[in-house]
C-alpha cells in the first residue's frame, strides 16, 4: 500500500535554501543531486514509512538524506507529511 505525501511548507523553503546554498558554493549538479536524492527518499517513504527513526518529538520520524541532511516526517492515516530538512551542521543556510 502506497501512504499519501503530504508536503509541509517549512519542508519547501528549507530544501529552497539548501539547493540555493548548494548551486552557489559547489554548482548546478550538486544542487540537482541532492535533489535526486531528497525525491527517492519520499518516494521509499510512500512505500516503507516506519523506515525513519523516532526523535524526541512525539511522533516524528528522522532520516538521513546525506551525511548533513536530515528529513523530518510523520506518519498518519495512511499519510506521509514531510515536515522539515534540517541541516546537522548549522541551523541556516546563508
Amino acid at each position: 500500500m502506497a501512504y499519501k505525501i503530504v508536503i509541509n511548507k517549512r519542508f519547501i523553503s528549507s530544501l529552497s535554501n539548501v539547493l540555493i546554498y548548494l548551486e552557489k558554493e559547489w554548482n548546478k549538479k550538486v544542487a540537482d543531486d541532492f535533489l535526486n536524492k531528497v525525491d527517492l527518499k519520499i518516494n521509499v517513504l510512500q512505500y516503507h514509512p516506519y523506515i525513519g527513526s523516532l526523535t524526541k518529538y512525539k511522533n516524528v520520524r528522522g532520516i538521513h538524506i546525506t551525511k548533513h541532511n536530515r528529513l523530518y516526517y510523520k506518519v498518519a492515516n495512511n499519510k506521509v507529511t514531510i515536515l522539515n530538512l534540517y541541516d546537522t551542521r548549522r541551523k541556516t543556510y546563508s
